[in-house]
């Protein structure tokens, strides 16, 4: 069963499939990972629901936010077992003059402690790894990533994090856009709505990239010589 099939009905699934959408483009030969926003802003301290979440972090997505990390875990493993790039494009602490757009919709961005802004203990950067502070949804906006990806000879992108809606979708797009190869690990992503969740795994699968369990890829990507 694929993540949005409670969500888009059959009739719509087959629509997309008679018009040739959603076919596999496989991964290239080097693949670099992205890790978006795995902060304590998006899943909480503490594994707890959303709505005891929010509590602490307004923008917390709760439980499935560490469930995903769970399932990032591993993955992360085998890059770091590959010697492949690992990316980490976030949110840095948001100043009084740098809200933007985004802080007139969602005020309670301004309002995040140091330790919302702090990566996940079980999935946070080494020291090899690359940071790439972004304020806008796609990794790629104003950010030296492809610069980076270019240098380090990258053709292939596997993107984690959340939000799937947001900097997960803006990322992919510009990923798709800039002619890199793109693969979603469905576990490995997340959003505090599971219909918008849904809907977007499915949009990207069908448009953009290569959405597929984690295991599935990390048996793609151990053929990679």
């Amino acid at each position: 069963m694929k993540p949005w099939d409670e969500v888009i009905g059959e009739e719509e699934q087959r629509a997309y499939a008679a018009a040739g959408f959603g076919r596999p483009s496989g991964l290239g030969s080097r693949p670099a990972l992205l890790i978006i926003d795995i902060q304590y802003r998006t899943v909480g301290t503490r594994r707890e629901p959303f709505w005891e979440a929010i509590k602490e972090f307004p923008t917390s997505c709760g439980e499935v936010g560490w469930k995903a990390v769970d399932a990032l875990v591993p993955l992360l493993a085998l890059f770091r077992e590959k010697g492949w790039p690992v990316l980490y494009p976030h949110v840095a602490p948001k100043q009084a003059y740098d809200g933007g757009r985004l802080a007139e919709k969602v005020p309670a961005i301004m309002g995040i402690s140091a330790k919302g802004y702090e990566f996940v203990a079980e999935v946070a950067p080494q020291p090899e790894d690359i940071l790439l502070p972004k304020k806008h949804p796609s990794a790629f906006f104003g950010t030296a990533l492809c610069s980076h990806l270019i240098d380090k000879r990258v053709d292939t992108v596997i993107v984690a994090g959340c939000t799937t809606s947001g900097c997960v979708r803006g990322t992919v797009v510009d990923a798709f856009s800039l002619n890199f190869k793109v693969a979603v690990p469905q576990e490995c992503v997340y959003d505090r709505g599971a219909t918008s969740h849904a809907v977007n795994l499915f949009d990207i699968g069908q448009k953009y990239a290569d959405v597929l369990p984690v295991t599935d890829l990390m048996v793609q990507l151990r053929s990679i010589t």
